[in-house]
C-alpha cells in the first residue's frame, strides 16, 4: 500500500490488513558520471514497493535528502544536518504512530556513515518514546551485499560501482548515461578532508564496467526476499 496513492478510506482499510509501514529514506547525492543523483532514493523506494507487492505493509512517501559528507563537494549533492535528518525521521514516526501504525522499518538506501548512525540515533530515542513499537533501521547496501555476494565480483564495491549500476540499468535504464572507470577514494585515515574532491575525483567506488541489467534484476530479487524476512521477525519478535 503506497501511501500517497491511498485516499483516506483505504487508509483505514490497510490498518485492518497490518500495522508495519516501511519509511523509504535516500540522497540527492551524486553517483559518478553515469548515474541519476536520485540512485539511492530509487534503490529504497523500488525495493519497498515490490515488497508491497507481495505483503501488506504500508509504504511512506520517500524522504529524498540525506547527509552525505564524502561527496558534498562534488557537483548535485544537496546534503542536510544529522539535526535535521533525525528531526525528520523522529516526526515522521511519530506521525504515523499516531494514525496507528507500530511496527517501522527505516530503510535507506544512502549508506553513509553518519547519516546511518543519526537514523540509529532516532530509533533508538523513538524506542523509548513509544513503548509498543518495533523499529529496524538499516542500509539497502547490507542486504545488496550480503545477498549478493556470490553474484558481485569487485572486491569492496560500494558507490556508484558494480552494485548500484547494475541495480539502475535493472530499474531504471533510461537514467543511465554510459558507464564510468573504476575508481576507489583515497582519503587520508583519520584525518578530515576540505576538498573532498581532490581524494575521490570521479565519485565512483567500485567499478561501473562489471554492471549488467540482469545482475540488478538478481540482486534486486535478492533485496527484496531478504527484506521480507526481515519484517517476518520484526513483526513476530518478542518483546526485548
Amino acid at each position: 500500500m503506497i501511501i500517497e496513492e491511498l485516499t483516506m478510506p483505504e487508509f483505514v482499510a490497510g490498518l485492518e490488513k497490518t500495522r508495519t509501514v516501511l519509511i523509504p529514506f535516500g540522497a540527492t547525492e551524486e553517483h559518478g558520471p553515469h548515474l541519476p543523483l536520485s540512485t539511492d532514493t530509487l534503490h529504497a523506494t523500488e525495493v519497498g514497493r515490490k515488497l508491497a507487492a507481495r505483503r501488506p505493509i504500508f509504504i511512506a512517501p520517500p524522504i529524498p535528502y540525506g547527509v552525505c559528507r564524502s561527496t558534498s563537494c562534488h557537483p548535485g549533492t544537496i546534503s542536510i544536518r544529522t539535526e535535521t535528518l533525525k528531526a525528520l525521521a523522529f516526526d515522521i514516526v511519530s506521525s504515523l504512530y499516531g494514525q496507528g501504525l507500530r511496527t517501522f522499518v527505516l530503510l535507506t538506501g544512502h549508506a553513509g556513515g553518519t547519516h546511518l548512525s543519526a537514523l540509529i540515533d532516532v530509533g533508538e530515542e523513538l524506542l523509548v518514546r513509544f513503548a509498543d513499537c518495533r523499529i529496524a533501521v538499516l542500509t539497502e547496501y547490507m542486504l545488496a551485499a550480503k545477498e549478493g555476494r556470490g553474484l558481485i565480483e569487485t572486491e569492496g564495491d560500494s558507490h556508484a560501482g558494480e552494485i548500484e549500476t547494475s541495480r539502475i540499468l535493472h530499474s531504471h535504464p533510461q537514467l543511465v548515461k554510459g558507464t564510468a572507470a573504476r575508481e576507489f577514494p583515497d582519503f587520508p585515515a583519520g584525518i578530515l578532508v576540505r576538498n573532498k574532491r581532490r581524494c575521490w575525483p570521479g565519485g565512483v567506488w567500485g567499478d561501473p564496467g562489471k554492471a549488467s541489467a540482469e545482475k540488478g534484476a538478481r540482486l534486486e530479487g535478492l533485496v527484496v526476499a531478504a527484506l521480507e524476512r526481515l519484517v517476518d521477525q520484526l513483526e513476530t519478535m518478542e518483546d526485548y
